[in-house]
């Protein structure tokens, strides 16, 4: 396996205190001499070789045929089409008289909540007509808005043929990535450029192989397994090179998806979670015949928690080799102890990260939670939420052991060298 990591150069000793500094270090060459790097890419070449050459197989095994279920569903229903619109006023009377003249009858009920727009697309292009959005989706309309709008010819009686689907959100995405785009760059340089492109390649592997294999039925423990192994292998070396350093924290990385895959699926089991909470996930059971919810549940929270345990991965490798490279007499048991001196800080770190990651997300469900009256236990352990903790349980759990793994492995690579007795010198 190639690595970017040079061999030693003669700088003379530096003091084991200096170690310290490159704790936290994601980048710079490692001093190692060039008998040591040989023997580390041989070592790590011998095992990721073949976990490279079985996420190969297992995507081209699992890889979802033709008969993908992937937009196979109309958005709009028959006769109906999807347009565009801009609102022009927020006081539906403004525009009554322009459906009137179109021959809609409407008894009120539905233009309450409706606002003028005008139409930008379809047949009704030039038009200003009544758009009915509905009460949760009102309040953030102002005038100049450009809306997603379903038109219907059949509800023209009604007084509202163009019903609100969403707002057009293109713009101020665009604009939002475009200056996330050009601050990784400019902050980061090169390894922002190419850790952008890991995050593009391994989001393609989620929606061009994970996504329509699990809708095909594949195993989703395998397809996670897979994919996730995928996932890692494209954002860790294109992001952070081919190198001894990122190579151990792939390893780390791997070690920690299978405590979180195990973690998982104990915790489902355990915890009987059914996976079925929300329209969305009981409308997709219904959707797809014979799809696991329970499944589906264990794929999400392995998911969930790659991108930081790669993150913990890649500083801890870095955090060992480094102190290697300032001490290499230190023997493996002190690499390894003072390397979880600098991992504990990360645990300390990450043990709230995931906690309120999930939060956030799952805020609106604890406040509607907290609505009911029932015991606060009682609450915590209801099915949503019940799932939002043994998530954030699971990847913790997970997280933190990789940390101690990706140490040990480390550890175990770098090749101490015995400090010499004063009989030895003599």
């Amino acid at each position: 396996m190639a690595s970017t990591d040079p061999p030693a150069q003669s700088s003379g000793p530096r003091p084991r205190g200096h170690s310290h500094t490159h704790s936290h270090s994601h980048s710079g060459p490692l001093e190692l001499s060039a008998a040591e790097a040989r023997r580390a890419r041989l070592v790590l070449a011998a095992i990721v070789v073949p976990l490279i050459i079985a996420t190969l197989a297992g995507l081209v095994v699992l890889w979802p045929g033709k008969s993908s279920l992937v937009g196979s569903r109309p958005f709009a229903a028959e006769g109906a089409s999807l347009e565009t619109a801009e609102i022009t006023s927020l006081d539906v009377a403004d525009c009554e008289q322009a459906a009137a003249s179109l021959g809609a009858v409407s008894d009120g009920s539905l233009l309450a909540d409706a606002v003028c727009a005008r139409i930008t697309s379809g047949k009704g292009r030039g038009l200003t007509l009544p758009v009915h959005i509905p009460a949760e989706s009102r309040s953030p309309a102002d005038v100049g808005d450009r809306l997603r709008v379903m038109y219907t010819p059949q509800a023209l009686a009604g007084g509202t043929p163009y019903v609100f689907v969403d707002y057009v959100r293109k713009a101020p995405v665009a604009a939002l990535a475009v200056v996330y785009l050009l601050l990784v760059v400019a902050v980061a340089g090169r390894r922002g450029a190419l850790s952008v492109l890991g995050l593009v390649l391994a989001t393609a592997v989620l929606v061009l192989f994970m996504i329509p294999a699990l809708l095909e039925l594949a195993p989703p423990m395998w397809v996670t397994l897979v994919g996730s192994m995928a996932m890692m292998l494209l954002a860790v070396y294109i992001a952070h090179g081919v190198s001894v350093r990122t190579t151990t924290a792939l390893l780390g990385t791997v070690a920690g998806v299978v405590i979180t895959v195990a973690g998982s699926l104990w915790g489902v089991g355990a915890a009987n979670l059914t996976g079925a909470v929300g329209d969305d996930v009981l409308a997709l059971s219904a959707l797809v015949p014979g799809l696991s919810l329970r499944a589906l549940l264990t794929c999400g929270m392995v998911i969930a928690g790659l991108g930081v345990l790669n993150d913990v991965t890649i500083t801890q490798a870095s955090a060992v080799w480094e102190l290697h490279a300032a001490n290499p007499a230190l023997g493996r048991a002190r690499l390894f102890t003072g390397g979880m001196r600098i991992g504990r800080d990360h645990i300390a770190s990450t043990v709230y990260t995931l906690a309120f990651a999930y939060a956030g997300t799952a805020l609106p469900l604890i406040l509607s939670a907290s609505l009911i009256d029932r015991a606060v236990v009682d609450t915590l352990l209801s099915g949503e939420i019940a799932e939002e903790i043994v998530r954030t349980l699971v990847s913790s759990i997970g997280l933190v052991l990789a940390i101690p793994a990706t140490t040990a492995i480390a550890a175990l690579l770098c090749r101490t060298t015995p400090v010499a007795s004063p009989r030895d010198r003599s």
